[in-house]
C-alpha cells in the first residue's frame, strides 16, 4: 500500500510540474494509479459485505441437507459402526438388486444416444456462448482425465485386473484363474468397469443440457439444472431440484471421501514398507493433512492454474510411467496383452455389459463401480460442462466417452498387466501381498518388481498422491457449483468442503476401516435417486441439441417442422412465465 501511495503521489506531483517528457509513462503511472484506488474501493466492499455475499450465494437448504446426512453418517459411525454397516450393507443389497439392470440399461442408452449425437450432423453444434474454448486442447483432456479417473487410476488399476485374473469373472466360463488364458478375461473386465459405457454418465450428453440451460437459460451450474427441460424456471424453486443437489453432493462428496481415507491407508503402509516409519494413525493424519494443504494451495490459485497444473503434471507423470515401463519393462507383453484384451472386450460387448447370470459377483464388482460411476457422474458432468463453453458435442463425446476410457483401459493395463506378468514370472509375488493387505499393497508390491524397483514405489505413492488431490479439488469445486450455482464459487466455499471432506476421512480412519468401507457402499445407494436423474437425460439432450442446431444454421427449419413447434411453444411458456 505505501508503494501504491508513493506511485500517486508521483503521478500527481508530475501533473502540477507539467513536464512534457516521458508523458508515456505519465500516462502509464496515471493509469495505474486509477486501476489502483478501484481495486481498494472492490476490495473494500468486497471485506465489508463479503459474509453476506457467501449468505446470499450459498443455497443453504441444500448445504445443511447435504452436510446434515454426512455428518449424522460419521456420528453414527463414532457410536454405532457395526451398526452403520449392516444398515448401509442392506441397503446395498437392495440397490443392486433392484437398480442393477437400470444401472446397466442407462449407462447402455447414455452411450449409444451419446454415439449417435456425435456422428450425425448434430456433433457439430457449438455449446455455449464462447467463440473458441478456454483451455487448450491438451489441458482439457487433462483435466477431464484426471478428474474422472481420480482415485482410481492407481488403487484400482494395480489391483482389479490381479482380482480377475485369480478369480475368472462367471461370464467367462471354462477359463481356470491364474492361467495364460485368463489374461484376456481379466483386463477386458477391466476395461468393462472403466470403459465406454462408464465414462458416458461423466457428461457425454448432460453436459449439453448442462451448458444449454447455464449459457441459453441463464439457469445455476446445479445438478437440478439437468431438470430443467421438464421443469423449466421451475427448477430453481422445485423441492425435486433440491432433492437432486442434496443426493448428487452426497453421492460425490461420500466418493471423495473413500479416496481420502483410502490415500492416507496407502501412503502410510507405503512408507512403512519402504523407509520403516510406523504404520500408525498419526502417519495417516500426517499424510492427509499433507494432501489438504496442497488442495488448498490449489484452491487458491483457482481451476486456470491450479487445477490445471495438477491436471497436467498427473498426465505427464502417467505418460514418463508408461513408456518407462514399456521400453525397460514388460513392454511387449503389456502391448500384446492390450491388443488381445481389447479385443475381447469389443467383441464381447454387448454381453459382458448386458450380464445378469450372478447377482453377487455382480454386486460385489462390475454393478459396484457402476454405482460409483452414476454416483459422481452429475458432479463431474458439471465440472465438464464449466471447462467446455465453446466446444462442440462431438468433441465432448469423444473425449469424454471414447479418449478418456481408452486411455484409462491402457493405463490399467500397464499397471495390472505389469502385475500379472509378475505374478506368472514369480507365483505369489503379487497375489500374496495383495490378499494380505488388501488394495494399499497391490501397487507396493508390483512396483517393487519394476526396473529401479529401489525407488518405484515411491513414485507411485507420489502419483497416487496427486491422483486424489486432484480428485478432492475438481470435486470441491463441483460440490461448491451446487450449493452456489456458480461457475466460479468463492474460495472459502471450496476451502470448506475440502477441509470438511479430509476431516471426515480421518474421523472414519480413527473409527476403523468398518467406517470406510461403508462409506463406500452408501456411495452406490446414493446412485439409486441419482440414477433417476439421468434418465431424462437420455430422451431430452437430442431435443437440446435439434433446438441448438436449427439455431446454429445446421439443421434448417423445413427439414424439422416438428421441432420449431416445439422451440415455439417453449418460447411462448417462457414469455408466460415472465
Amino acid at each position: 500500500m505505501q508503494r501504491e501511495r508513493k506511485l500517486c503521489l508521483y503521478v500527481n506531483a508530475i501533473k502540477h510540474l507539467g513536464e512534457e517528457r516521458d508523458s508515456r509513462a505519465k500516462v502509464s503511472l496515471h493509469s495505474y494509479c486509477v486501476h489502483v484506488n478501484r481495486l481498494n474501493i472492490r476490495r473494500g466492499i468486497m471485506t465489508k459485505n463479503y459474509w453476506q455475499f457467501i449468505r446470499e450465494k450459498v443455497d443453504w437448504p441444500v448445504f445443511l441437507f447435504s452436510g446434515g446426512i454426512l455428518l449424522a453418517f460419521v456420528l453414527f459411525s463414532f457410536f454405532k459402526v457395526d451398526a452403520v454397516s449392516n444398515f448401509v450393507n442392506k441397503g446395498f443389497d437392495l440397490s443392486i438388486r433392484y437398480f442393477g439392470a437400470y444401472w446397466q440399461f442407462l449407462m447402455m442408452a447414455t452411450f449409444v444416444v451419446g454415439a449417435v449425437l456425435a456422428v450425425s450432423k448434430y456433433g457439430k453444434v457449438r455449446l455455449g456462448d464462447a467463440k473458441k474454448p478456454e483451455m487448450s486442447y491438451f489441458k482439457w483432456v487433462a483435466v477431464i482425465l484426471t478428474t474422472g479417473l481420480g482415485a482410481g487410476g492407481v488403487f484400482w488399476a494395480a489391483a482389479e485386473p490381479m482380482y480377475y485374473f485369480l478369480d475368472v469373472p462367471p461370464m467367462h466360463k471354462g477359463i481356470v484363474g491364474g492361467t495364460e488364458e485368463a489374461i484376456g478375461p481379466a483386463l477386458a473386465q477391466s476395461y468393462m468397469s472403466w470403459g465406454f459405457t462408464a465414462w458416458s454418465v461423466y457428461g457425454a450428453i448432460s453436459a449439453i443440457i448442462l451448458i444449454y440451460a447455464h449459457k441459453h437459460k441463464g439457469m445455476p451450474l446445479k445438478p437440478r439444472t439437468l431438470l430443467y427441460p421438464i421443469l423449466k424456471e421451475k427448477v430453481l424453486t422445485s423441492k425435486w431440484g433440491a432433492a437432486a443437489d442434496v443426493f448428487c453432493i452426497i453421492g460425490a462428496a461420500a466418493g471423495t471421501i473413500g479416496p481420502i481415507g483410502f490415500l492416507g491407508l496407502q501412503v502410510s503402509y507405503g512408507v512403512s514398507s519402504i523407509f520403516g516409519i510406523p504404520d500408525t494413525f498419526i502417519t495417516q493424519l500426517s499424510v492427509i493433512v499433507i494432501l489438504t494443504g496442497v488442495v488448498l494451495v490449489s484452491t487458491l490459485t483457482g481451476i486456470e492454474k491450479g487445477i490445471q497444473f495438477l491436471s497436467k503434471l498427473n498426465v505427464n507423470m502417467v505418460a514418463v510411467i508408461a513408456v518407462f515401463l514399456l521400453l525397460l519393462g514388460p513392454g511387449l507383453f503389456i502391448i500384446n496383452s492390450f491388443m488381445s484384451s481389447y479385443g475381447t472386450y469389443i467383441s464381447e460387448f454387448v454381453n459382458i455389459s448386458t450380464f445378469r447370470g450372478d447377482e453377487a459377483w455382480l454386486g460385489g464388482w462390475m454393478l459396484f463401480f457402476f454405482g460409483w460411476f452414476i454416483g459422481f457422474g452429475p458432479l463431474v458432468a458439471l465440472f465438464v460442462a464449466r471447462i467446455s463453453n465453446g466446444r462442440k458435442i462431438r468433441e465432448i463425446f469423444v473425449v469424454v466417452a471414447v479418449i478418456a476410457p481408452v486411455v484409462t483401459n491402457f493405463w490399467f493395463t500397464v499397471l495390472g498387466g505389469t502385475g500379472i506378468f509378475y505374478e506368472l514370472k514369480n507365483l505369489g509375488s503379487v497375489s500374496g501381498p495383495l490378499e494380505e493387505g488388501g488394495l494399499p499393497s497391490a501397487i507396493i508390491a508390483i512396483a517393487g518388481q519394476m526396473p529401479l524397483g529401489s525407488i518405484m514405489p515411491s513414485v507411485f505413492l507420489i502419483l497416487t498422491t496427486l491422483f486424489v488431490v486432484t480428485t478432492v479439488d475438481s470435486m470441491s469445486y463441483s460440490i461448491s457449483m451446487a450449493v452456489t450455482g456458480d461457475g466460479n464459487p468463492p474460495k472459502v466455499v471450496r476451502v470448506f468442503w475440502a477441509v470438511i471432506m479430509s476431516t471426515i476421512a480421518t474421523i472414519l480412519i480413527k473409527i476403523g476401516g468398518g467406517g470406510i468401507g461403508a462409506l463406500q457402499s452408501f456411495v452406490v445407494i446414493a446412485a439409486v435417486p441419482v440414477s433417476i436423474l439421468l434418465l431424462p437425460v437420455v430422451w431430452y439432450a437430442p431435443k437440446v441439441a435439434r433446438v441448438l442446431a436449427i439455431e446454429q444454421g445446421i439443421v434448417k427449419e423445413e427439414q424439422d417442422m416438428v421441432m420449431i413447434k416445439e422451440v415455439a411453444a417453449d418460447r411462448e411458456t417462457e414469455l408466460k412465465s415472465q
